[in-house]
């Protein structure tokens, strides 16, 4: 199991209302916290544009 980071935006203390981030060997995994078994496979690039994506007005 990959060491899982909380996002900085998430609520503090270990409530199910986070998103977290993982490395992994090929590329990087993204889960909510409240649904932990549902991955999404990501590469850095495209965490990057999805990033991008939602932070648009």
């Amino acid at each position: 199991m990959p060491p899982w980071q909380k996002s900085s935006f998430s609520a503090p203390g270990d409530g199910n209302e986070c998103i977290e981030l993982a490395k992994v060997e090929h590329g990087l995994l993204l889960r909510e916290s409240d649904t932990p078994d549902r991955r999404l496979a990501l590469t850095s690039d495209t965490l990057g544009a999805l990033l991008r994506q939602i932070q648009k007005p």
